[in-house]
């Protein structure tokens, strides 16, 4: 998949492969960065049995859907409680790869040099049927989720 000139990051990881990632690279960290009706609605990914948890931090706050002007500090603050440095790796995860885009260049720009963006998000694009999590996705993947 190509990128436009303005989305810099890491790459793009099929979302089998981040829990690959995550399972072997014990200080990389997921971020949701859904908004707070997608995480209580629809899920979240299960990291328990790796020991972890996402982090949620929402891109765009629901419900007005306008960008958070706090992703990047709030994260930072996150990893910084955490004691981890900016070359972290960082897996973004929306619901379907492109808010994803965007928080991933965000963090690369704030000096966070591996961020990627997880292809197809948690539950992929819209299927002929108009529904997500049918085609593509973390749920699609067989991927540990729950409820929140």
């Amino acid at each position: 998949m190509s990128q436009p000139d303005d989305f810099v990051y890491a790459g793009d990881l099929e979302p089998k492969e981040v829990w690959g990632r995550l399972k072997s690279e014990h200080r990389s960290l997921l971020i949701d960065c859904r908004t707070i009706a997608e995480w209580s609605y629809v899920g979240i990914p299960d990291l328990s049995s790796l020991g972890q948890e996402a982090i949620l931090v929402e891109w765009q706050r629901f419900p007005d859907m306008s960008v958070n002007p706090d992703f990047v500090d709030t994260l930072k603050s996150e990893l910084d409680a955490r004691g981890l440095a900016p070359d972290t790796p960082l897996y973004m995860l929306c619901r379907s790869g492109v808010r994803s885009r965007s928080a991933a260049t965000a963090m690369t720009r704030a000096g966070y040099s591996n961020s990627y963006n997880i292809l197809d998000g948690f539950e992929g694009n819209l299927d002929e049927a108009s529904r997500r999590g049918h085609l593509a996705g973390w749920k699609k993947s067989n991927l540990p989720w729950r409820q929140k």
